[in-house]
């Protein structure tokens, strides 16, 4: 008897294990489905950091230069460490290690550029698990929907991934379709971040990270809610139709669902792809001149922020119908809406760091929660060097060294940078990302060191404050004189910005003087 249930008992988990290797084989069964092996992965990545940072550094004086050679490579294990982690378990760990791979000048360069690799990594659904959510969600096939279905995507992201089809009217759209399991694991998964995150605080009480499960607490809902992401499209679209160079592609709501979004085709090259613009002769500071635009309108004016503008949310394209170039702007789901309240405070704190007005920066930056931190609040706004700060950010451009110097002080500084962001109001978190990912873009680009952004956030700046101004008086007179003093301050902006134009134009003639006396044989 004993002989037979164990001749049994090992036919049956031979039976189980051939079964497990056949549904893994061929992508049925995936281990990162499992919570058990999903909180494992995620505990032990987690104690094995930690366990470094305590061993690696406990034995060498603080601050000496073995000190800050040895912290960078912990720095660089602890980070490929927590990128693996986040290909492993995929989904919320994914969108989570891009947002950090995004907060470039708030964290040490060994993790912003390991996580960064995250936006081109994230995982992919197969066709059949894509047919699966159209057929729950819109009750037929794809057959029957489309003429045609590329079953290759264009792109995959965390949460979703985005295909080519054309419907059975003709017109070319772009679906984007939510991983099937991510809804399930997304909670969960939060969940876990924060047990984590407040295990680690008591190793190192300085870690102060909780404002990051919370932001991811509260907008993953909202981005997993494909619904909310059309709407968002429209509001901007309708928001920002005075600016011609924009295009945010149409919404077919009939084919829409909470996991399944139907959008108008577009196409374009990314818009840090500098080659992509030179072969299409699109110009690049005129890119970044329409993003310092269109970014400093939702921000000041709107108080209705795109807070994802990574690449490939932001595409560039010369318009088929009269060449010039434009900005399509995909990916609604997170958006920020600020209080006018935070707003007007952040308009003023702008306006101050542009005129160099050093009492207001200070003010506005405590009305801001910076408290006694405004110092690092501002070089964190402006990404530029506390001096650069107290000269002038427009004053001259951002230097390699004063870079280095920056990401140098974030290392050191981290504790108070954590500090920082968790007494600065929650609306401030995505703005930081929004920030630092347009300045990604600028760097790509080469446009960095140019004044044109500054210019464009004070214009609106000063139309932001003066339509509050008028909204909160009666008086014809008060108003007249409020239109008055905002017209005259945006023709000392525009009279700025010629100065420095000519200023350019005098600078190129001279280096073309220059090159004529050195080399007249070519010219």
């Amino acid at each position: 008897m004993a002989r037979r249930a164990l001749k049994l008992a090992s036919w049956t988990s031979a039976a189980l294990a051939a079964s497990c290797f056949y549904l893994y084989s061929n992508k049925y069964l995936d281990p990162s489905d499992f919570g058990a092996v999903r909180v494992g992965r995620a505990i032990a990545t987690t104690a094995v950091i930690s366990y470094d940072y305590l061993t690696s550094l406990r034995s060498v004086p603080y601050g000496s230069e073995e000190y800050l050679r040895l912290r960078s490579k912990v720095h660089l294990r602890s980070a490929r460490r927590l990128c693996e982690l986040c290909c492993a378990n995929r989904g919320t760990f994914i969108k989570v290690g891009q947002h950090l791979g995004a907060l470039d000048y708030l964290l040490p360069e060994e993790y912003t550029s390991t996580l960064k690799v995250l936006h081109s990594q994230a995982p992919r659904s197969s066709i059949q698990e894509v047919r699966q959510v159209i057929r729950e969600d819109l009750g037929r096939e794809i057959q029957d929907l489309f003429v045609s279905f590329d079953d290759t995507p264009l792109g995959a992201a965390s949460l979703a991934q985005v295909h080519k089809a054309v419907l059975r009217d003709g017109r070319t759209v772009a679906v984007k379709v939510q991983h099937p399991k991510v809804q399930a694991q997304s909670s969960k998964d939060i969940l876990l971040m924060e047990v984590l995150v407040l295990a680690v605080k008591q190793l190192f009480p300085e870690f102060e990270f909780m404002w990051l499960v919370d932001e991811a607490k509260k907008n993953l809902p909202l981005e997993l809610d494909f619904l909310n992401e059309g709407r968002n499209a429209e509001k901007v679209a309708q928001m920002l139709k005075h600016f011609d160079f924009l295009k945010v592609p149409r919404i077919y709501w009939e084919l829409s669902t909470k996991r399944v979004l139907l959008m108008e085709f577009v196409d374009g090259g990314q818009v840090n792809d500098r080659d992509y613009m030179e072969r299409n002769k699109i110009d690049v500071n005129e890119i970044s001149r329409h993003l310092g635009k269109m970014y400093s309108e939702m921000i000041f004016v709107n108080g209705f922020v795109h807070c994802d503008p990574h690449p490939g949310n932001v595409l560039v394209r010369k318009r088929p119908d009269t060449g010039k170039a434009e900005i399509v702007l995909l990916d609604h789901g997170l958006y920020q809406v600020l209080t006018d309240e935070f707003r007007l405070d952040y308009c003023h704190l702008w306006q101050s760091l542009i005129w160099t007005d050093m009492e207001k920066v200070k003010k506005y930056s405590q009305r801001l929660g910076a408290g006694e931190l405004y110092p690092l609040f501002a070089c964190m706004l402006t990404a530029r060097s506390w001096d650069s700060v107290n000269r002038g950010i427009g004053q001259a451009p951002v230097t390699a060294t004063e870079d280095a110097e920056i990401r140098d002080n974030a290392a050191s500084y981290l504790p108070q940078i954590s500090q920082l962001l968790n007494h600065v109001p929650r609306q401030m978190l995505l703005i930081f990302k929004t920030n630092d990912l347009l300045r990604g873009i600028e760097v790509a680009l080469g446009t960095r060191a140019r004044a044109s952004s500054f210019l464009s956030m004070s214009r609106c700046c000063i139309r932001a404050l003066a339509a509050h101004k008028k909204k909160n008086t009666c008086s014809f007179f008060r108003r007249t004189q409020i239109s008055f003093r905002e017209a005259f301050n945006l023709w000392q902006i525009n009279l700025h910005e010629l100065i420095l134009r000519v200023k350019e134009l005098r600078l190129a003639s001279w280096v073309v003087a220059l090159l004529c006396r050195l080399l007249p044989t070519l010219y």
